[in-house]
Formats: C-alpha cells, sequence, structure tokens
C-alpha cells in the first residue's frame, strides 16, 4: 500500500485547508485509514480516523468541530478538511493505513498503523 498526502501549506490562524491522501490499493474494505500529526521536538500523534467501510469516525479531542475527516471509494482517496485552524496545529500530518483489527480505529495508537505516507507540512500563522 502506498500513501501520498497532499494540500498542506500555510494559512493565518481562523483559515482552512484541505488534505488529501491518495491510496494505491484498489480496495479499503478492511482498513481503517487515519491522519496523525507530529509538531517539532513532539510526539507523532493522532488526530482523526475512518473506517473505511461503513465511514464511521473518530477524532483527538482537540481538533472536534474544526477537521472532518472522510473517503472517497471511486477515487481511493481520503480527507482532511480543517476549519479554523490554531498555530497549534502547525506541523507535519501524515496519512496511515492498517488492517482492522478490534478497537484499533478507537485507540488512534501510532503503533498500530503499518502504512504511511512521507508526510505534508501545515504551518498556521497567528
Amino acid at each position: 500500500v502506498q500513501l501520498v498526502e497532499s494540500g498542506g501549506g500555510s494559512v493565518q490562524a481562523g483559515g482552512s485547508l484541505r488534505l488529501s491522501c491518495a491510496a494505491s490499493r484498489r480496495t479499503f474494505s478492511n482498513y481503517a485509514m487515519g491522519w496523525f500529526r507530529q509538531a517539532p521536538g513532539k510526539e507523532r500523534e493522532f488526530v482523526a480516523a475512518i473506517r473505511w467501510s461503513d465511514g464511521n469516525t473518530v477524532y483527538e479531542e482537540s481538533v472536534k468541530g474544526r477537521f472532518t475527516i472522510s473517503r472517497d471509494n471511486a477515487k481511493n482517496t481520503m480527507y482532511l478538511q480543517m476549519n479554523s485552524l490554531k498555530p497549534e496545529d502547525t506541523a507535519v500530518y501524515y496519512c496511515a493505513a492498517t488492517r482492522l483489527s478490534f478497537g484499533v480505529l478507537a485507540r488512534g495508537s501510532v503503533d498500530e498503523y503499518d502504512y504511511w505516507g512521507q508526510g505534508t507540512q501545515v504551518t498556521v500563522s497567528s
């Protein structure tokens, strides 16, 4: 599985960006996919995840109501719509995929995701 992110950039606080993650695999019916981010000097952290088969989603608390994760089956692409961006959202954002297992969506654990994109930089200025 190859994952390629795009859509990062620089915006002012309060602005919006939409990240895309294009996947090489034809079907993800048994997969969960997620977005993670890593700020300089910090651990990589969970942002949001989606179960490909039914679109069930999970969000990290600080992005609830501001970010929306979605997927397009026909395009094998996952998205992260980010609104009301804050300076603390500044990070490299990674998309990731893993085969479904019990609880993997809710746990949002970096260690449970097997496939990763190269990352895309998001910078939010105040």
